[in-house]
């Protein structure tokens, strides 16, 4: 259906008539005597009203420029086709940045949506919050507010005459040219602080990094910081978080050097060491809840091709030994296989500094191999920070990722699947490591070095 109606002027025949076609194919995907999602710029999907009012809605508000794909009216990704001239396609190119944006939060939060709530659906608390009731769709529910805050970011000009960008999106661009830069957080302020001065007087726009870091917290797929004894015994988690001092040798959480009087100052102990660790279990879901990956997640099951050649782990003997032995995870194709790399890098490229960290990032190979090794497809999981390397002591920093590993491997995770609109259970299972001799020492806790090196020959190397 030709989509180009929308971007002409409200008082246009052509705009009148797309809006008639609009509603002739929503009243057809749903029941004619219930209310439909109204798509204006005012409501922007927060509200449901009958076709009628929705049509007056239309014609007075105009319809939001980032509802190209009209997925809260049963269209599928792929179904829609937009059909307009050069110019209109440079145009889409320039709106893209904020376009999309509406239909990126719906696939953050898809239990937001109409769809899924009229369906009966309820998504567990590991793949977002139980399903609302339309009635209480604008509850006082905290991250409902946060979600029609950031809807309504989405879908409002930064300014007042402003046709390329919206608050949200300007705020998602400037973060991800930050992350991609490696601009630090006093770089980053003094560009915040400049952009304010070019935005007319009436723009809300984060003032700093804190403000923009909090304002991108709510898209989820945070971190938790854990402490860790600083000779790298235990970790001060779950049971032992409210510990002080380490059980295995006895050395205090916090740092010492500080006085009383410096603790005081701040009003806080400073932790001798810490974890920082990246939920998996959120990170996987997410592959699901969006349009973008969700099917592609299905790849090596119904796209990999079985002529023989070696393309991806999928055609190895690994991989097939593995499905033929546990028939019940190989028999749903949306379990996740994963494989995991780690190794220790000095910060910042500087190889006179004598620190150590290790990050451990984790791959899956569901993914097509064009898209599996990209870096975006990459998971961080954990940063191991220095001063030194965490030796044999690494099964202790691991435990947060084991502990989720071993949860997806036997009970596995309520997730919700955008392409097949159904709450499935998702399993996962680390296949293989990637690491380098020594990193291998100390993850099978073999010893790498003198007459058994080898961890295939031993004595008959």
């Amino acid at each position: 259906m030709d989509r180009s109606w929308m971007k002409k002027p409200r008082h246009t025949q052509e705009y009148v008539d797309g809006v008639n076609d609009f509603l002739k194919f929503a009243c057809e995907n749903c029941d004619t005597d219930s209310p439909i999602c109204c798509p204006c710029r005012k409501c922007g999907l927060r509200k449901m009203f009958m076709p009628n009012m929705v049509y007056d809605h239309l014609i007075s508000y105009g319809i939001s420029q980032g509802y190209t794909i009209w997925h809260a009216h049963e269209e599928r990704i792929g179904e829609a086709s937009y059909h307009a001239t050069d110019a209109q396609n440079n145009n889409e190119q320039i709106n893209e940045g904020s376009g999309g944006m509406t239909t990126m939060l719906h696939d953050v939060f898809p239990m937001f949506d109409p769809q899924i709530v009229e369906g009966g659906l309820e998504i567990g608390v590991d793949a977002g919050e139980a399903g609302v009731q339309n009635e209480n769709r604008q509850g006082s529910s905290e991250r409902v507010n946060k979600f029609y805050n950031m809807l309504k970011d989405a879908d409002d000009s930064l300014y007042e005459g402003c046709t390329k960008h919206t608050k949200f999106s300007a705020i998602v661009r400037l973060w991800n040219m930050k992350c991609l830069g490696g601009l630090s957080n006093s770089i980053f302020t003094e560009l915040l602080e400049f952009v304010n001065e070019l935005l007319p007087p009436g723009a809300s726009f984060p003032k700093n990094t804190y403000e923009a870091k909090k304002y991108m917290n709510e898209l989820g797929l945070g971190y938790e910081k854990i402490l860790v004894c600083p000779n790298g015994c235990m970790l001060f988690w779950k049971d032992n978080k409210n510990l002080e001092t380490c059980m295995v040798c006895g050395a205090s959480k916090w740092k010492q050097k500080e006085s009383i009087d410096d603790r005081s100052r701040k009003g806080k102990r400073s932790p001798a060491k810490i974890l920082r660790w990246f939920p998996l279990k959120t990170r996987l879901q997410r592959l699901f809840m969006s349009s973008k990956t969700s099917s592609q997640m299905k790849w090596h099951a119904i796209g990999c091709s079985n002529d023989g050649v070696l393309r991806h782990p999928a055609d190895g003997m690994a991989w097939k030994t593995f499905n033929s032995q546990h028939d019940d995870f190989a028999s749903e194709p949306r379990n996740v296989r994963l494989g995991l790399s780690t190794d220790g890098l000095n910060p910042f490229g500087n190889m006179s500094i004598s620190y150590n960290t290790w990050p451990v990032m984790l791959v899956p190979y569901n993914l097509p191999p064009w898209i599996c090794m990209k870096r975006s497809s990459f998971m961080l999981s954990l940063i191991i920070s220095g001063p030194s390397s965490p030796s044999m002591n690494i099964n202790v920093y691991l435990e947060p990722l084991i502990s989720e590993l071993k949860e997806l491997w036997e009970v596995g995770a309520p997730t919700y699947d955008v392409c097949s609109k159904e709450i499935f259970t998702m399993r996962a299972v680390l296949m293989w490591t990637i690491n380098d001799f020594p990193a291998y020492g100390d993850l099978s806790r073999w010893s790498t070095k003198g007459r058994l090196a080898c961890p295939c020959y031993m004595g008959n190397t």
